[in-house]
């Protein structure tokens, strides 16, 4: 689950991060009237979407006067601001942050993440913080210095003190630069998250430490104990299909192909996009039914599914473990007939109940290719969508 940065900075705020002031506007009129409410003569006006890049995009403005803001509001909400993390569709803007102006020395790059390699948590620092942060990643990795916290120990001072000389935050202000790197570390745990970053972290004209960005990510699973988070969840940001299929405990990702999948098992799911991709075609969606799958969900599956339009045939590929094959067949058979299927349909099973669930197919008498390998059901879907 991703958050906008105005929520992200008061979740900062919150464990003590300092940021600056800023007010959330849905509206050209708000935006001018946070501008007055905060004071002074400078405001930066923001988009708030799920995506970065968004000054690059036009998405970010400054304003040195009312007047300007509203100039700047009034072409940013609306906008279907599109940035490298967009894609060419583009995202709507629902949402403003008008913020205090800043007195930028200095902007840095700091995030805490999770390292499965060493089953720890990563914090990432770079002396070279804002907008161009994946160049600097690709072109000059030696820039981006890691340090590795134990769970059970925490961000130590050490480490702290390693990426504040690491990055060159000046003597004065590194006592701050180190108190904000533990905050955020005790922010990202405490909250669950699968990310914290701020990008960029600045140093002030007066030596200050403050972050000018913030971005979370949540582990989806740890929601149960974060209502404050979920509370933060804006569906406007989200694709249509996915809330749905969530609803119906259906982990379901749109792409761009035309071969809709329904499998059982993430990493089955995975490979099976791969070996439709190895035979020339690609995959509509992602698409996992779980361990527990009912006829109701199956069928739910290929509605969700099938209101892509450029699927053009599905691959139901399910290894039968704790799911017994005959219950997927079943599941299958009411589906395509409850959505009157009319695009090519290859089933693959194995495993638990398999010759039960292949006679379920056999009798249904639909049109319903059976395949026995991930080969054969790949080759036998390529060659049905073409």
């Amino acid at each position: 689950m991703k958050i906008h940065e105005y929520q992200g900075k008061e979740i900062l705020r919150k464990f003590g991060v300092a940021t600056p002031r800023g007010i959330p506007c849905f509206s050209v009129d708000e935006a001018v009237k946070a501008a007055q409410e905060l004071g002074g003569s400078i405001w930066v006006v923001k988009a708030q979407i799920h995506a970065g890049g968004r000054g690059k995009g036009g998405g970010v403005k400054l304003a040195r006067s009312p007047d300007e803001v509203r100039a700047h509001a009034s072409a940013i909400l609306g906008m279907q601001l599109k940035t490298h993390q967009t894609g060419p569709e583009g995202q709507k803007v629902r949402r403003l942050l008008v913020e205090d102006g800043a007195d930028i020395k200095k902007e840095y790059y700091v995030a805490a993440l999770t390292d499965r390699a060493t089953q720890k948590v990563a914090i990432m620092a770079s002396s070279e913080g804002g907008m161009d942060i994946e160049e600097v990643a690709h072109s000059t990795p030696e820039k981006i210095i890691k340090v590795f916290a134990d769970p059970l120990v925490g961000l130590t001072d050490a480490q702290a003190q390693q990426l504040a000389d690491g990055i060159g935050v000046p003597s004065a202000s590194q006592a701050q630069a180190i108190d904000t790197f533990k905050k955020l570390y005790t922010c990202y745990m405490e909250t669950d998250a699968s990310l914290a970053e701020i990008n960029p972290l600045i140093l002030e004209g007066n030596g200050n430490i403050k972050a000018l960005d913030a971005k979370f990510n949540f582990d989806a699973n740890a929601l149960y104990r974060q209502q404050e988070i979920v509370a933060y969840r804006d569906l406007d940001e989200e694709d249509a299909d996915e809330i749905e299929a969530s609803k119906f405990d259906l982990a379901y990702i749109s792409l761009d192909g035309n071969i809709g999948c329904l499998v059982n098992g993430a990493g089955l799911a995975m490979a099976t996009m791969d070996t439709i991709k190895l035979f020339g075609a690609e995959p509509a969606n992602f698409l996992d039914v779980g361990g527990g799958a009912t006829t109701e969900k199956v069928t739910e599956a290929f509605k969700i599914m099938l209101k892509n339009t450029q699927v053009k045939g599905i691959l139901v590929n399910i290894f039968g473990g704790i799911m017994k094959c005959d219950t997927i067949a079943t599941g299958v058979v009411t589906a395509a007939r409850e959505t009157h299927l009319a695009v090519p349909l290859v089933v693959r099973m194995k495993g638990t109940n398999e010759d039960l669930g292949k006679q379920i197919l056999a009798e249904s008498g639909l049109p319903i290719i059976t395949a026995d390998t991930m080969a054969d059901a790949a080759t036998k879907i390529v060659a049905a969508v073409q």
